[in-house]
Parts: structure tokens; sequence; C-alpha cells
């Protein structure tokens, strides 16, 4: 049998992408309240899951199906540079996730039910018949929900050993909503590739600058919402300071939408960045010790 080296493995699952779920699972772990001693390790089990485990199974997922289009757009991604030989891409996929579903049993019934939940998505997103990531709606709705919201959940239930307070469910939910205009930003460097290869990202439905102004209102709307609740939950610095972050981001907006195609990276460095850090002012919020 052929073998695999480290390397291959480790760009395979793209460590570059683990950080959002990772962010969004320690959000979740301050929403809950801040982990004991004792929890600790608890904590560190969730990170892992939520970043190496389950976001890593989704980018392992996504190398093996779209092995043959990486061999004509990135064909020095391991599998179709041969790095990763045979199907070694896909049994790797399937290893992690079951890698995965056992982390999860191990931090409770919760935390396996978000798990698995993100898992098929995942699949869902690149394998047949479903492939998610086929249609902008759909794929990018998918990829918001697993890299913001059950994060969140799972980190908020681990630390609780319970479901979480509904605030945190509510607060998880926005954010992901939110998500699904970020991901949108990710479609703008490849209208033409994705239009020939059938792939009908929002872009491509929408044309390119409806698609960005459209963009930018899901990113914002969820964050009115979040404004409105903290408000609504006597959080009124909380509140002001999301405000703040969404007006900062609506300046950064105004830009981007002049030239979406070549500022989609930027907004993505620039306004993605004051979004999550609104998940983190929001997290504190909602802490059980100032929590009404």
């Amino acid at each position: 049998m052929e073998r695999v080296a480290f390397t291959p493995v480790v760009q395979l699952l793209k460590p570059i992408t683990w950080f959002a779920p990772m962010w969004a699972f320690g959000c979740g772990v301050v929403s809950a309240g801040w982990p004991s001693l004792e929890q600790a390790p608890l904590a560190l089990a969730g990170v892992l899951l939520a970043g190496p485990l389950v976001c890593g199974t989704s980018q392992a997922v996504n190398d093996w199906f779209d092995r043959h289009v990486d061999a004509i757009n990135e064909p020095d991604r391991p599998i179709p540079s041969g790095r990763i030989p045979g199907r070694w891409g896909l049994y790797i996929a399937i290893a992690w996730t079951l890698v995965s579903l056992a982390v999860a049993w191990a931090l409770g019934p919760w935390v396996l039910l978000a798990a698995s939940v993100g898992l098929l998505l995942a699949w869902a997103y690149s394998a047949p018949p479903f492939r998610l990531k086929g249609n902008g709606w759909w794929g990018n709705a998918a990829v918001a929900v697993c890299y913001e919201g059950l994060p969140w959940f799972t980190g908020a239930a681990v630390m609780a050993a319970a479901l979480p307070d509904w605030r945190v469910l509510a607060l998880a939910g926005l954010y992901s909503l939110g998500a699904h205009g970020i991901m949108t930003l990710n479609d703008f460097k490849a209208v033409e590739g994705d239009r020939k290869m059938g792939v009908r990202s929002l872009p491509v439905q929408m044309g390119v600058g409806p698609a960005a102004r459209f963009a930018c209102a899901v990113m914002a709307l969820p964050q009115v919402a979040v404004v409105v609740l903290l408000i609504d939950w006597g959080r009124p610095w909380h509140a002001a300071i999301v405000a703040a972050l969404l007006a900062v981001q609506g300046l950064l907006m105004l830009r981007f939408l002049k030239r979406p195609r070549d500022l989609a990276p930027w907004y993505n460095a620039t306004g993605t960045s004051l979004y999550v850090l609104g998940m983190l002012v929001c997290a504190f919020a909602v802490l059980p010790e100032v929590a009404s």
C-alpha cells in the first residue's frame, strides 16, 4: 500500500480555514461563562473539534470531490499532484469524520448533535448527489452555519453541558445568517470559471453588482437585529460597540461596492474582522454573570 507523507495531509486539511470555527467556538465558550480549571480540557477538546477535526474534515471532503477540477485550476494541491495518491484522500475524509464523531460523543449529546449536523453539511456541500456548493444559496448557507452558528452553539453546549440559553442561540443564528454574505465574498474571484463549470454562485446568478449589494445587506441586517436585541436585553454599551463596528463596516462596504471583484479579498480582511469582533462583544453581553 502506498504511504502518505505528513505534510500533504496537513495541506489537505487546510489549517488556514480553521480560524473561523475556532473563533466562533471561543465565542460560545465565553457566552456560557468562563471555563473553570476543571473545564479547560473540555474547552481545548472543543476547539480541536471545531477546527482541525470538523473543519479539517470538510476540507478533505471538498478536495476529494473537487480533485478533477483542482487538476485544472490548482494542480499543486495534494490530491491532483499525486502527493496523496490513490483513494487516500477519501480514506482520510472518512477517518477524520469518524474521529470527529468520537470526540463529539465524548463531549456530550448536544455537542454530538451539533457536530453530526456540521459533518452532514460538510459532506452534502461537496459530495453528490446534493453537492450544495453548486448553488450559492444552499452552499453558502451550509458553510455559514458550519463556520459560525454550529461552533458557537458547540462552545456554549460544552461549557453548560446542556442546551445553551436562548439568547446564545439567537445570536449564533443571526451571525450565521450574516455569514452567508461573507461566504459570497469568496465567489467574486471565480465568476468566469464558475459560469463555465456550471457552478451557480450568487455573482453568476445575480450579476456581480447586485450580488455585491445583496451580500452587504445580508451581512449588515442581522447585526442591526443584534443591536436591537442587546438594547432590549439591557446591554446598551455592548449594543453601542456592535453598532460602531457595523458603522465602520458600512463605510468599508461603500468602497467595496465600487469594485467588488477586486476588493472582495480586501473587505474579507477588514470588514469581516470587524464582524467577528462583534461576535465576541455579544458573547460577553450574555455572560451568565451579567445576563439578566
